[in-house]
């Protein structure tokens, strides 16, 4: 196997020098605060002068009966530990982990990324850029659709079954110590946080894409040091640990932006905005922000996906075809191309795009699975796995403009902890009719409770219930299958990635 070319290999920008075409974006933003000036003054911002992953790469149970028992194993174990829903706020237990380790997340350079919503589809953008422009990547994403073995991926693709086992394996006689002397024992989401940041300095990588858990300042991630912070949109999620209020939840989630960084802020609720921008002022950390130094300048409806046309932080990008669905992945998409820009010096040391061709072609391979996804035809069957408001809205908004559907009917699971009545609300306008279920998991809302919530948001006529997911999926089918085989009907599974991932299964990917 040949070596991949560094972050010091030849720089791999090539293209036309910024011309004044991003003025609109600026002249077109909205919902501005004058007050942000001041803070502003006193940051920098980045305004430049002058192997991609394949297929959806969501893996099946091994095939091999003791890998599987192996893997079983490994995730009894891990169940047997905190669940990622009981926190306690804090990052000395996966400090005293990896000092034990020797530090392994400190072997590579890392783009750090959190946010409300659009993490993930984000995290696998960035990393197709990477991939594309040659450069071996370790991403770690959270939660799972079907396998916790997705979470952790070398050169876009989760990593084997056997290689997750031995990850485990290799760190098991040091959690052991750690436990032995921390108040409570390391949780399920900081043991694969280890594994995850091990695996990539045993591969090695040449650079880490990480998603956090949950906020930013306490999370297991935030051992790292991003050199490029990505804050994808805020909205209320979490909000008995994160706070109650846009701005709350930013204090907690700005703590991913480090002294020296270059932070890529998505568009942001004006007081969020104020918060994070306060912080880059605190690290005298590096500023993009989406509609004034990046963006998206326009898009298309395209037969399965979109057309657009980016503004970087170097310069424009045009006809950028990207498979997938919504305004919402568009804007994703523009903020993972800051990212990578701002990683390979774009907008600070290069003053020119990318290449073109290598950028189309990378976002033409990403996959996002569980986001917009068709898994089924006659009727198209839809996954999307919103779980709050804005996610829903997002969702809503993405299914109107790609499918035209003549009558849409809802699968809706979710966990009992969300927001359930604003994701039905928002999903209200769109849906003829809502079959409200649960799936397997222990944080699933109750079908019958969840139901009580969707008779006050669309009349008790329009919902039905049915306990089981496969029965609320076939219930669904057979609701838009009475518009007749052409009449353009379809079904939307969401709520919950657990309620998608279980889908998935039972329609057969995967």
């Amino acid at each position: 196997m040949s070596e991949r070319p560094r972050n010091d290999d030849p720089d791999p920008t090539d293209g036309p020098e910024p011309d004044d075409a991003f003025d609109e974006l600026v002249d077109a933003e909205t919902n501005r605060d004058p007050d942000l000036a001041v803070i502003e003054a006193g940051s920098r911002t980045l305004r430049a002068q002058a192997g991609p992953p394949q297929g959806d790469a969501v893996p099946a149970r091994p095939a091999d009966p003791e890998v599987d028992r192996a893997l079983r194993a490994v995730e009894e174990e891990l169940a047997g530990r905190w669940g990622e829903t009981k926190l306690d706020p804090s990052v000395q237990r996966i400090m005293a982990l990896m000092d034990i380790l020797g530090s392994p997340q400190r072997a590579y350079p890392s783009i750090h990324i959190t946010g409300t919503n659009g993490k993930t589809s984000t995290a696998r953008m960035i990393e197709a850029l990477l991939g594309a422009f040659e450069l071996r990547t370790g991403r770690y994403t959270s939660p799972h659709v079907q396998s916790v073995t997705e979470r952790i991926s070398l050169d876009g693709a989760p990593i084997s079954a056997e290689r997750f086992i031995e990850a485990y394996q290799d760190i098991a006689p040091y959690l052991e110590m750690v436990d032995a002397q921390q108040e409570y024992r390391l949780s399920f989401f900081e043991v694969l946080t280890a594994m995850a940041f091990a695996t990539f300095a045993d591969a090695p990588v040449d650079v880490a894409v990480v998603e956090v858990g949950m906020g930013g300042t306490w999370d297991a991630t935030n051992v790292i040091d991003g050199d490029v912070a990505v804050i994808t949109p805020i909205s209320l999620d979490h909000t008995d640990r994160l706070g109650e209020s846009p701005e709350q939840i930013a204090g907690e989630k700005s703590g991913i932006i480090k002294k020296d960084a270059t932070v890529v802020l998505a568009q942001q609720p004006v007081d969020a905005a104020s918060v994070m921008l306060k912080r880059a002022v605190e690290v005298d950390a590096t500023v993009a922000r989406e509609g004034m130094e990046f963006g998206v300048l326009s898009r298309e409806v395209a037969v399965g996906g979109q057309m657009l046309t980016l503004r970087g932080l170097g310069g424009e990008y045009p006809e950028v075809f990207l498979p997938l669905y919504g305004a919402h992945q568009a804007h994703n998409a523009a903020v993972a191309l800051a990212a990578v820009e701002a990683f390979f010096g774009v907008g600070s040391d290069h003053a020119r795009t990318l290449d073109i061709d290598t950028v189309r072609s990378a976002f033409a391979a990403v996959s996002s699975p569980g986001r917009m996804e068709v898994v089924r035809r006659s009727p198209t069957v839809v996954l999307d796995a919103a779980h709050n408001p804005a996610g829903a809205q997002a969702a809503a908004e993405a299914v109107t403009e790609a499918f035209g559907f003549s009558r849409l009917v809802g699968v809706v699971g979710a966990s009992d902890d969300k927001d359930v009545r604003g994701v039905l609300e928002a999903f209200e306008p769109i849906f003829a009719e809502v079959v409200v279920t649960r799936n397997s998991s222990q944080r699933a809302m109750d079908a019958d409770e969840l139901a009580a919530v969707a008779v006050e948001v669309f009349g008790a006529e329009r919902v039905v219930v049915e306990p089981r997911l496969d029965d609320a999926i076939e219930a669904a089918i057979t609701l838009a299958e009475e518009e007749g085989e052409f009449a353009g009907a379809g079904v939307l599974v969401t709520g919950s990635v657990i309620t998608v991932g279980e889908a998935r299964l039972l329609l057969g990917r995967g």
